[in-house]
């Protein structure tokens, strides 16, 4: 995957690259070529670029923040599918056990491949991970529910298994839809343009280098930060954690407690039989 920082850096240096190589070809132009009425032209029409390279920054940055915003909406749903499941498991009875062990392991690597100390190790579709699921599934399948209600409880518990693969592709195919290099490629051109034209005019004085930097600086960060927002995952600005790794960790409470109630009531049926 891209990394915006790097493109933001390349982005800076090609717009400042065009604003101080158009200032050098300013001294070489005879003096006709620098009149009034050419520089008038040359405002006229990088306005209109100006205009049209300024609507579409806004829309990338409107669509990558939306984007950003779906994919945190994924995660905290993905979170509360997995809850809601075990908490189905958990009523239909002991039988589900090993179904809600898998499930607590899902979270828990599902977590790891989203979120992981190392931002460059994001997995999104982690094949070891969806098995997980697929045991899941698997397990759930082997249950033989006895009465109506535990045929709803399972009803219940196979859609939402199917829910939780689906917002796994889901995740996967929004972070394949980015902003396309080519039209990302011709921003960068019109946006040198605009630089360019205020090279070719500006004063050769401390003002306009530090003016034409810090305004290169400003729209390569916006660029940059787009690919951010799109990035989602393992970047400086990335989705929340939290739904996640709460989740993950109420699964491994609730796990430790019933595992502590199985202990505590063989215990007592191990201690009945030694009194009988």
């Amino acid at each position: 995957m891209q990394n915006p920082l790097i493109i933001g850096c390349i982005v800076f240096l090609i717009l400042l690259a065009g604003a101080f190589a158009s200032w050098t070809i300013r001294q070489r132009l005879p003096e006709h070529h620098l009149t009034d009425d050419t520089k008038s032209l040359v405002s006229v029409s990088m306005a209109v670029v100006a205009t049209v390279s300024a609507l579409v920054l806004g829309l990338l940055i409107s669509n990558a923040n939306s984007s950003f915003r779906a994919l945190g909406g994924d995660v905290t749903t993905l979170s509360a599918q997995i809850l809601r499941l075990d908490n189905i498991l958990r009523r239909y009875g002991p039988d589900t056990y090993p179904a809600r062990e898998t499930l607590r392991q899902y979270a828990e690597q599902k977590t790891a491949d989203l979120f992981p100390v190392e931002a460059a190790d994001v997995r999104l579709d982690n094949p070891s991970t969806y098995e997980l699921l697929q045991r899941l599934e698997d397990s759930m399948l082997e249950l033989k529910p006895s009465n109506p209600r535990d045929r709803w409880w399972l009803g219940q518990a196979m859609t939402l298994a199917g829910k939780i693969g689906d917002t796994r592709w889901l995740l996967v195919q929004q972070l394949g839809q980015g902003t396309p290099k080519a039209f990302l490629a011709l921003l960068i051109f019109w946006l040198t343009l605009l630089f360019a034209s205020f090279g070719l005019f500006a004063p050769r004085n401390l003002i306009s280098v530090m003016t034409l930097t810090l305004c290169a600086l400003a729209v390569a960060g916006a660029v940059g930060m787009i690919l951010e927002l799109e990035k989602g995952f393992g970047g400086l600005i990335h989705i929340s954690p939290q739904p996640m790794r709460q989740a993950a960790k109420l699964l491994e409470n609730q796990s430790n407690d019933t595992a502590g109630h199985g202990q505590d009531r063989s215990n007592k049926m191990t201690r009945s039989r030694l009194w009988d």
